[in-house]
């Protein structure tokens, strides 16, 4: 990332932590993965309940790995073995106090958009842990909804698809969004979040770097 593109997200940072603010979502900027993991770990106090979904952006920052190493309880799905041990430790992920991801997309005025084949992710961040901490680059930020949603179909998905080696999907093959129907479709629900219910229950740390898909 260039001084120049650093300089313009300063700028329109600006505008996503306004609207977040108007939707009744906390917003923070840093410059650094390292000052998002800092103050990811000021708002997640020890002793809380822990979870998390597939988010590449807290693996990236480090998150995952302080956590765990931390005074936390931690719902972690990928120490289960089987299954049946992973959907329970994401039924349990639901009662945890902080739930950490990210964000498909964001737009200029704050609207989340994000897309889950498992649904576990999305379920978390529209209800039930006590808050959600969002870790978002400034590469995921959007003009607005229509772009969020272009987004989420042509870059976030196609990337993701990449991970699943025994993937099929034509956006795996191809690297864009087919609006397919196959068996193994990373698209299955979209979220949008335009509001939150609750004051301050959705912590997003906008970062001045490109982190995640």
């Amino acid at each position: 990332m260039t001084d120049y593109e650093k300089i313009r997200n300063r700028k329109r940072a600006q505008k996503v932590l306004t609207g977040l603010a108007s939707r009744k979502m906390e917003g923070y900027f840093v410059e650094t993965r390292e000052e998002a993991l800092q103050k990811a770990l000021e708002l997640i106090p020890e002793g809380a309940s822990v979870s998390w979904g597939g988010s590449q952006s807290i693996s990236e920052i480090g998150l995952k790995e302080a956590i765990l190493k931390g005074s936390y309880t931690v719902y972690n799905r990928d120490t289960e073995p089987t299954a049946e041990g992973k959907r329970a430790m994401m039924l349990k992920a639901h009662s945890c106090d902080y739930f950490l991801g990210s964000t498909n997309a964001i737009t200029e005025d704050g609207v989340l958009v994000n897309v889950d084949r498992n649904s576990n992710r999305v379920s978390c961040y529209a209800y039930g842990p006590k808050y959600v901490v969002l870790i978002v680059g400034m590469n995921k930020v959007t003009k607005d909804l229509d772009h969020a949603l272009y987004r989420v179909r042509n870059t976030a998905a196609p990337l993701n698809a990449q991970r699943f080696k025994d993937s099929k999907t034509p956006c795996n093959a191809t690297g864009s969004c087919a609006n397919c129907k196959s068996p193994d479709c990373l698209c299955c629900n979209f979220l949008i979040t335009r509001y939150s219910k609750d004051t301050g229950r959705i912590k997003v740390i906008l970062v001045n770097e490109a982190l995640g898909f």
